[in-house]
């Protein structure tokens, strides 16, 4: 028989739950790197409305929430007045992936205040961020000198330099942190690399164009999009060989996997002259692609929330973002944001 006193004490747990859970829900933010505008988009992940957009350096390409959801890192090309001719990666933007040739850096963003708190230099291009699961290292891939830049996250300084193949571009780490993998774009290989050694330790063939990885939360495979084959490389993280490939829709760029290691998320973005609008949805239990679903033009970058609910895709040539509810695999909302928006990121 429950007393007085422990109903009591079972109410108070469970209004506290309550009332962390709602916070938690209503701390809930996505992240758009405005590449064409030099902001980033903050939208509010619940009502999926915009909050605020915050000025960042020369053509953003992409972003990273920290593990502990504090702070938002961002690749671009440093001061605007100093990189007044983006030309190069305008084109970029628009499906060539050239570099400019230019030295980068990755801005931090305070998720609290929405200020830019620190500038620190990278490689030439810096294309894609992310960050070690313990929060401690960002990693960043330069394009345009085919390394990989190391970030210390407290002292937001570089501590480490690493080459790494030809073009990279899109990262990923692995669930455990143990190593991170490098889709190398105009290289055709897959770079891995031991984050304890900070060194490569492994390049493997992929196919033509990889342009981004994504891991399973179970860490059994490693995705690669390749987006001069239309079609997505599994490889074998314990062989480090691609195992098969599944057909997709046009140039697919970002990719990303459902919670439960169950779906994995494609965004083809196709080119400017013929812009994909869909977003392939992969059953990775039988590699077949269970439904195309059409969001926008130039669908670019896609994460998923950690619920495994809502998927958030960016449409480059469309400025807006595509909400798709993945059990229903359909598209709930459209949100405008700024020009050309291209990577993108959600409070872990």
């Amino acid at each position: 028989m429950m007393t007085r006193k422990n109903n009591w004490l079972l109410t108070a747990v469970q209004m506290g739950l309550l009332a962390w859970s709602g916070a938690t829900l209503a701390a809930d933010k996505v992240y758009v790197a405005n590449e064409g505008a030099d902001t980033v988009s903050v939208l509010d992940a619940a009502s999926f409305k915009t909050l605020a957009s915050v000025r960042v350096g020369k053509a953003p390409h992409n972003v990273q929430v920290s593990p502990d959801g504090k702070v938002v890192w961002v690749t671009n090309n440093g001061e605007p007045a100093q990189t007044a001719d983006a030309s190069e990666h305008k084109e970029m933007a628009q499906g060539s992936h050239d570099a400019m040739g230019k030295p980068g850096a990755v801005w931090a963003i305070d998720t609290a205040t929405n200020a830019v708190v620190a500038k620190v230099p990278v490689g030439m291009h810096p294309a894609h961020v992310v960050v070690s699961p313990d929060g401690r290292f960002a990693y960043i891939t330069n394009g345009g000198d085919n390394t990989v830049s190391v970030i210390d996250t407290a002292a937001r300084s570089l501590v480490a330099t690493i080459p790494v193949g030809k073009f990279p571009h899109g990262l990923r780490i692995s669930p455990d942190g143990k190593q991170a993998y490098v889709a190398n774009l105009k290289g055709g290989t897959v770079s891995v690399i031991d984050t304890a050694s900070q060194k490569e330790i492994a390049q493997v063939p992929a196919g033509k164009g990889p342009a981004q990885v994504g891991f399973t939360p179970d860490g059994s495979l490693v995705l690669v999009s390749l987006s001069e084959e239309n079609a997505v490389a599994v490889i074998d993280p314990a062989t480090r060989k691609v195992i098969r490939k599944v057909a997709v829709g046009t140039v697919p760029i970002q990719l990303y996997v459902t919670p439960d290691s169950r779906t994995l998320l494609v965004a083809n973005q196709g080119t400017p002259k013929k812009p994909g609008k869909t977003v392939s949805l992969i059953e990775l239990e039988s590699f077949k692609v269970a439904k195309t679903v059409v969001t926008g033009a130039g669908a670019h970058g896609v994460v998923v929330d950690r619920e495994g609910r809502y998927a958030y895709v960016t449409n480059m040539y469309a400025n807006s973002v595509s909400v798709l509810d993945v059990k229903d695999r359909k598209v709930v909302k459209t949100v405008p944001v700024g020009k050309t928006p291209n990577g993108i990121s959600i409070t872990p």
